[in-house]
């Protein structure tokens, strides 16, 4: 089953071997990040088998860490509490994603019943889907302590990650954003950012809630500059703000339900709420509380929230950061968020995060929703037997796609849809295969591409939206993207001479040897 809040489940990730307790005082600035980047790229802790889906990078992950002494607060750090597949298993609660996976596509495509008994069977089924909904109560354990002229984000242990985090300057832009050149309460921002946390906004004319993943680079005591891309819905909800002049409630929602962080990370389908799919992941609602400063409603359970309002005229230069490309994105003007509260339950933990050359945890968040996801994607497109994000394509540089092939230009049809579906549009390298191969052994894949494409023939180049953070698009946020087909290639298809057959053992020969095989003296 899930966990409640944050501090059972690493309770229950210390009973499982698989959290280690760091005593000694560290920095949280640079330090603690090292260190974490470093455990990431270890053998994964206990012995746990890899998934068939990645056998090789499921090896790796190292423990969870708790940071008990960190410099410049009394607030202990846990951080790669999410970084390996026997934790990401932990925290949703399952033996496995495909378990969810099976969940999820009765969520998203149940049967409609036709009988009245069929209808009188589904009731309990439609009374449990309504349970999921978030609740609203008085007050929780996230506002055991409350601070609000005394609020300071400096007196939490806000890490930086990488050396050149928040620099002024570097990249080439200026320290201050126009609007805060003039007598603002700005300045330079300090390199410390938030980076594990749910960010709740409300759509100002529906009302309705969105918790996203977003950096917040750190000011002072109480301002900081909020991350969103244009796609995102945080940032969709601050232009409906902006345009009615008026300046956005933001809570910043570190810890609680363990779901929530992933949930957090979701590309779920529009109007899908991301706590109505926590608490679908929970098996029960996730409950809320009204913010103590701001119209919003946050989860009871949290560690710690930081609350505060988003203002529509008021920019600051966010950035630069170091990112899970592998490389800095440069500083760029975002939203100014101004604390008014921050509260907490009695003895928080801070939960933070690393992103940089994988693996890290965001890996691993990543690689849960490529397989709870698939059945999502192929009601969108029927074709796709399976796919594979591979490490190296840091989640939009690369898919990998297994088709049944049965008429010419399928895979043709299949990179166009993958193109139109939501997240998937930023993929920048499509390859389609046979379903003989299989896409989560990369030599598998690379082998049929080396031999069956001609590069004319069978590759598509389109131009489209991008990944904000690809510094190699030649425009911000679009660019050039590739279609590779690495299928067999059949009449329709172009100039196709005859093709060959690929290598097989031959079936009663392979069955001679599996048998007689310890006669052989192997």
């Amino acid at each position: 089953m899930p966990f409640n809040d944050l501090q059972s489940y690493i309770a229950a990730l210390e009973a499982k071997a698989q959290l280690r307790r760091v005593k000694t005082n560290v920095d949280p600035i640079l330090e603690i990040s090292a260190i974490a980047d470093r455990v990431s790229k270890m053998p994964a802790a206990g012995n746990a088998k890899p998934p068939a889906t990645d056998p090789v990078h499921g090896m790796r992950g190292g423990h969870a860490l708790l940071f008990e002494s960190v410099k410049g607060s009394s607030i202990p750090v846990a951080i790669n509490l999410f970084g390996s597949y026997e934790r990401m298993r932990l925290a949703l609660g399952v033996e496995s994603f495909e378990e969810l996976a099976d969940r999820v596509q009765e969520l998203v495509k149940p049967q409609m019943p036709t009988t009245l008994i069929e209808k009188m069977k589904k009731l309990p089924q439609l009374a449990k889907l309504a349970g999921y909904a978030p609740k609203v109560v008085k007050r929780g354990m996230c506002q055991e302590v409350t601070h609000t002229d005394d609020a300071d984000l400096l007196s939490l242990p806000i890490i930086q990650c990488w050396p050149h985090d928040g620099e002024p300057g570097y990249g080439g832009k200026p320290t201050l954003a126009p609007t805060l050149s003039k007598g603002g309460d700005g300045g330079v921002g300090t390199g410390r950012y938030i980076t594990l946390a749910g960010i709740y906004t409300k759509d100002a004319e529906t009302g309705d809630r969105n918790v996203g993943m977003y950096r917040v680079q750190v000011y002072g005591p109480k301002l900081a500059a909020m991350h969103w891309h244009m796609h995102h819905d945080g940032a969709r909800h601050f232009r409906k703000y902006k345009a009615r002049g008026e300046k956005m409630p933001l809570a910043i929602v570190l810890g609680g339900e363990p779901v929530l962080t992933y949930a957090a990370t979701c590309p779920l389908p529009p109007d899908m709420s991301e706590l109505l799919f926590a608490g679908f992941l929970n098996d029960d609602g996730i409950e809320l509380c009204p913010c103590v400063s701001i119209p919003m409603e946050v989860p009871v359970n949290a560690e710690i929230v930081i609350e505060g309002w988003v203002h529509p005229d008021e920019m600051l230069v966010e950035g630069p950061f170091g990112d899970h490309t592998g490389f800095y994105s440069l500083a760029d003007d975002y939203p100014a968020f101004h604390v008014t509260a921050i509260t907490h339950r009695k003895n928080p933990i801070y939960p933070t995060t690393i992103v940089g050359f994988p693996p890290q945890e965001d890996y691993y968040l990543g690689k849960a929703t490529e397989r709870i996801f698939l059945p999502l994607l192929r009601m969108l497109i029927p074709d796709i037997i399976d796919y594979h994000l591979p490490m190296f394509g840091a989640f939009h540089n690369c898919v990998f796609v297994k088709i049944r092939k049965e008429y010419p230009m399928q895979a043709r049809k299949v990179m166009s849809g993958i193109w139109s579906a939501g997240q998937m549009m930023f993929s920048k390298m499509i390859v389609v295969v046979d379903d003989h191969v299989n896409v989560h052994d990369e030599q598998d894949v690379l082998f049929h591409m080396g031999a069956n494409v001609d590069w004319r023939r069978d590759t598509m180049i389109v131009d489209g939206p991008c990944d904000i953070l690809d510094h190699a698009t030649p425009y911000y946020g679009t660019g050039g993207k590739i279609g590779i087909d690495a299928t067999r290639k059949i009449q329709g298809e172009g100039t196709v001479r005859d093709w060959p057959e690929e290598l097989q053992i031959a079936t009663d020969t392979r069955a001679l040897i599996e048998r007689r095989w310890r006669e052989y003296g192997f």
